[in-house]
């Protein structure tokens, strides 16, 4: 379908700023609002998708759906179901392309009548804040899944996201974070996940044969237990706190077990080695499968019984246990970062809405006694256990959740009195 682009959509180099009009016909709802996303790239990341789906739900409401950044493969899919796209370099903090970049959002106000701009990156959020600085628009932004080292100069260029009407952190973790450096008053806050693919991560998706297929490419034999640890191989990733689980299993009388670490392990060879070595020191090492990066972790998530997220410090995100259980999948993670939101377990929640485990970083016994528990699960259990978990992955996981919240900020900030 070809999309229509008002002229004032093209870039404005010239010529006085608009001023700034009262807007005494701002929509109160989303129903007939224009609402501006500011993008790095429609690329197809995480950001790109995110900034697709929302489009999609805002044109469902009624709403005028612009999203400004550079090119990349989604262009085409915004198109297709009638967003707009607007190029524009918008992750810079060159000071004359920032100048340059708030004229042209100026322009846009003023002939587009953009209603709310959500800026997904701090370099969008600067223009975008400065363009709306005299104006009846709102502004919208969302910050990283971690917060950046606290040094001036990253909470320098980090600070206007802390600057929006509304402010989105991917965690309560993030969020407590974002309060204490910045000072944000709570009620600004609003705390919204990253989405995983839940679609495509369905374990309806994948068949047995597929299945026998991966554990025949790790070498485990039909009758073998999976405990799939997942993340990339790396000292703050906890892998060798698994090793050391490992042996305490087996120990234990787990034998009948396959521990299979899926992840890029080609950065820290020197670690992938040290965790070769201390299972074979724990004379565990027929059982350990280190087998680097997997193109197809719908399949290997599909075969684990159980997967593991050992880490010890704060992962980027919470992906490997959001993606685990939209497969139906039982987690056992750590109480580090926001991986404990994203897993349900007591005694945060009541053992009839168990998802998963959380345990100490670090403790090799607890996570030991945690992967038991979930190998001990009879089938019924395990599979009211998996259904759970996928349930409420596509509740709080799923894009187009995701983007109903987003919208649901979107709505609160049409019906205040600017």
């Amino acid at each position: 379908m070809a999309i229509q682009f008002s002229p004032q959509l093209a870039p404005q180099r010239k010529g006085p700023q608009p001023v700034p009009q009262p807007r005494q016909d701002r929509p109160r709802s989303l129903a007939g609002a224009t609402i501006l996303q500011m993008v790095p790239s429609l690329g197809d990341d995480a950001v790109g998708q995110a900034a697709v789906e929302i489009a999609l739900t805002l044109l469902k409401a009624g709403a005028r759906a612009i999203v400004a950044g550079g090119d990349g493969p989604l262009v085409g899919e915004l198109r297709a179901f009638g967003g707009e796209w607007l190029p524009m370099t918008t992750d810079t903090i060159n000071p004359l392309r920032v100048t340059s970049n708030t004229r042209h959002l100026q322009h846009l106000i003023a002939g587009e009548r953009i209603d709310i701009m959500h800026a997904h990156c701090a370099a969008a959020a600067r223009s975008a804040l400065a363009a709306t600085a005299r104006q009846p628009v709102y502004t919208v932004t969302s910050f990283p899944d971690r917060l950046p080292a606290n040094s001036s100069l990253q909470t320098f260029l980090q600070r206007p996201l802390a600057l929006g009407d509304r402010v989105i952190a991917p965690s309560s973790y993030v969020s407590r974070a974002m309060i204490e450096r910045y000072r944000i008053p709570a009620d600004r806050i609003t705390v919204i996940p990253r989405a995983v693919d839940t679609e495509a991560l369905s374990p309806t998706l994948v068949n047995s044969d597929r299945i026998a297929a991966m554990r025949r490419t790790w070498g485990l034999l039909p009758h073998m237990r999976v405990v799939l640890v997942s993340g990339r191989v790396a000292p703050w990733n906890g892998q060798m706190v698994m090793i050391d689980a490992a042996r305490l299993m087996v120990a234990n009388g787990s034998r009948n077990v396959g521990f299979v670490f899926v992840g890029d392990d080609r950065s820290n060879p020197a670690y992938r080695h040290a965790l070769a070595t201390r299972a074979r020191e724990h004379g565990i090492d027929t059982l350990v499968r280190i087998v680097g990066h997997c193109m197809d972790m719908r399949t290997a998530l599909a075969a684990a019984d159980v997967v593991v997220v050992p880490s010890l410090e704060a992962p980027l995100t919470g992906r490997a246990a959001a993606e685990a259980q939209a497969m139906g999948r039982p987690v056992v993670t750590t109480t580090v970062g926001a991986l404990p939101e994203n897993v349900l377990a007591p005694p945060r929640m009541r053992e009839d809405l168990r998802t998963g485990w959380i345990v100490r970083p670090g403790n090799a016994n607890e996570l030991a006694r945690a992967t038991i528990a979930a190998l001990a699960l009879d089938a019924t259990t395990a599979e009211a256990l998996g259904a759970r978990a996928r349930q409420f992955a596509e509740f709080m996981f799923s894009p187009s959740s995701v983007a109903e919240a987003i919208r649901g900020v979107y709505t609160s900030l049409l019906a205040r009195d600017r």
